[in-house]
């Protein structure tokens, strides 16, 4: 099958032609249709992560048809059109046996764990667990943009930070993660304030529902500007980059009680930032993680689309090929996209 691969970090991608993926027992083998470029995408090609095993192909982000099902596979049958979570969880571990398979002790991803789905095909673990059934009205497409970015946006906006209408909620940082939170927080009718240095992303911003926006290019009181336009700070704040600024920013521009989720991820320089815990103690604010989303969950958010309230293929900014992506991939920390790249042709 065909394949984008690279085989030393940060080094060049080529299509190759590799092996075909065979499923494990619980496991199945997805002809993919189409895949998401995902920041986390190129994180792993740096070498942030420490699962990655070259030579090695990304993508974690996926819509397809199941080709081959593995021995054990007892919910889903060849054909079914489906997607996944990035991460899946084993479904038996304690983590899983709580409901929280988003941070399953065994967890596999693909694109990171094993192959991904910059390919013709991609295996899928634990497929009973993790797989979720496209209903017919989201296309391909538009379901390659979920599995990562959207679900992580949801779960932070709607689960960890329980945003409520007419709360303030400030985005950090408006690239996938960052637009969907965007869009998912005005649908809950919040009042949102979108933070970016790039101006056409937060033009985009205000499309998708940003009621204020901040330019941090040269804007050195990104906090107080915050802090005006909230009345007092963010009740719900989200740092969707990763980095020291915007983790700092994002808790330091919160309201008393006010809750700061991370979901950018840190890495590098940026792993152990310095935090202003004076206010967070004094104004007993919080600070929450927030990491993926369970496949058991996927029926709220789908209930949402349906009704209109969520538009997630907004967020596409063009479709592209396998062979583009070898180049658009290692670009992906210039932030030449106001929005979302999504691969279907193979």
């Amino acid at each position: 099958m065909k394949a984008a691969v690279f085989e030393k970090f940060q080094g060049e991608i080529k299509i190759q032609n590799i092996k075909e993926p065979i499923p494990k027992g619980d496991g199945v083998v997805v002809k993919v249709t189409a895949t998401g470029l995902c920041r986390s995408d190129w994180h792993g090609w740096m070498g942030h992560d420490q699962d990655i095993e070259l030579p090695h192909v990304p993508g974690h982000e996926l819509a397809g048809v199941i080709e081959t099902l593995g021995k054990d596979v007892k919910k889903f049958k060849l054909g079914d059109r489906v997607t996944v979570p990035f991460v899946c969880g084993c479904g038996v571990c304690n983590e899983c046996a709580s409901g929280n398979h988003q941070v399953c002790d065994h967890q596999s991803q693909p694109g990171f764990t094993h192959n991904g789905s910059f390919a013709e095909y991609v295996a899928l673990d634990y497929a009973d667990t993790n797989l979720v059934k496209l209903p017919p009205s989201i296309s391909d497409v538009t379901a390659a943009t979920l599995g990562c970015r959207f679900i992580t946006s949801f779960r932070a906006i709607v689960a960890q930070g329980k945003v409520t209408e007419g709360q303030h909620v400030v985005i950090h940082g408006c690239g996938g993660v960052g637009l969907s939170a965007i869009m998912i927080a005005k649908a809950l009718g919040a009042h949102v304030t979108a933070v970016d240095i790039n101006a056409d992303t937060l033009d985009f911003a205000k499309e998708l529902g940003a009621a204020f926006t901040i330019n941090a290019t040269h804007n050195t009181n990104v906090v107080s500007d915050i802090k005006e336009i909230t009345q007092g700070g963010a009740h719900v704040s989200l740092d969707a980059l990763g980095s020291a600024t915007t983790c700092f920013n994002s808790i330091s521009g919160l309201r008393k009680r006010g809750k700061h989720i991370q979901v950018g991820l840190m890495t590098g320089d940026h792993k152990q930032p310095k935090l202003p815990m004076d206010i967070v103690l004094a104004n007993e604010l919080e600070i929450i993680g927030s990491h993926g989303m369970q496949a058991y969950k996927y029926p709220e958010m789908f209930k949402m689309i349906s009704e209109g309230k969520l538009h997630p293929e907004k967020l596409i900014e063009r479709t592209i090929s396998l062979l583009e992506s070898t180049k658009a991939l290692p670009n992906m920390n210039k932030f030449e996209h106001k929005g979302v790249l999504v691969i279907n042709s193979f």
